[in-house]
């Protein structure tokens, strides 16, 4: 046998190793999903049923921690991309010798674990809090906390996006702009944010996703309220049922069907 036919059988059950150890678990997960016995079981298949699709659609706490994450994701864009758009602009326009400091400044939320984070936001507004009750109605809630929380730390992952975007701006286009007679706010809603349109739109993704499966931080910042990764922890803890395949398997469609959609749209 020539050399070049074992390399040929020597990747081939290298990528049959690495396809198996990547997409095995989830076609285990998905089996489990649609077999009826009580506890997970992919072998042997008793059967086919959608019953543990029904009962996690009835699971009010799985269902209720869902539409908590949802909403707390849809906060958490909304206040981490205007952040890290700012913050990715003024990194391009400050003196040089102060980018250092001002870049050390906005990254170090990264460099710092979800749980201090989730348990000095918590401090932080309930020492606020004693000062002025207005505080304590609106910010020292479980669900306005988590999103604080998040926020300090995924507008930091926009910023990385958009920074990457923006050195391969020709900074000619708004000079172009202003000398034609374009206002300031002009060159930015006409020039500067259509080229940033494929940055804008991975970032919103990204906050998004990071805000959805955060668990660290917002296991401390949420108090009372509940997320589904909490709901799911806990839920874990107490033994394992093919209702969280079910969910498992949605969510894999759905980032399946959108990453597809994506894909073709571009």
């Amino acid at each position: 046998m020539k050399a070049k036919h074992v390399m040929k059988i020597m990747l081939g059950f290298y990528l049959l190793l690495f396809f198996s150890y990547l997409f095995g678990p989830i076609i285990v997960m998905a089996l489990t999903a649609f077999n009826p016995p009580d506890y997970p079981q992919a072998y042997p298949i008793v059967g086919f049923t959608l019953d543990w699709f029904v009962k996690l659609w009835n699971d009010r706490a799985m269902m209720d921690g869902l539409q908590n994450s949802i909403i707390i994701g849809m906060c958490v864009v909304a206040i981490s991309v205007p952040v890290g758009l700012a913050a990715a602009i003024i990194m391009t326009q400050i003196y040089h010798r102060a980018r250092g400091l001002f870049y050390l400044v906005t990254i170090s939320p990264l460099l710092t674990p979800g749980v201090i984070i989730g348990i000095s936001t918590v401090i932080f507004w309930k020492d606020v809090m004693s000062v002025t009750d207005v505080t304590k109605a609106v910010f020292y809630r479980g669900m306005v906390l988590a999103v604080l929380g998040q926020s300090s730390f995924i507008s930091a992952y926009v910023l990385l996006i958009f920074m990457a975007r923006l050195t391969r701006f020709d900074r000619g286009q708004e000079e172009a702009a202003l000398d034609l007679g374009a206002s300031h706010p002009q060159v930015f809603w006409h020039v500067l944010v259509p080229f940033l349109k494929p940055a804008i739109v991975s970032a919103i993704v990204i906050a998004f996703l990071s805000s959805f499966e955060n668990y660290n931080t917002t296991t401390f910042a949420i108090l009372a309220d509940r997320t589904l990764v909490t709901v799911l922890a806990g839920q874990v803890r107490q033994g394992t049922t093919p209702a969280l395949s079910a969910l498992a398997v949605i969510i894999i469609s759905i980032s399946l069907v959108g990453a597809i959609t994506y894909e073709v749209l571009k």
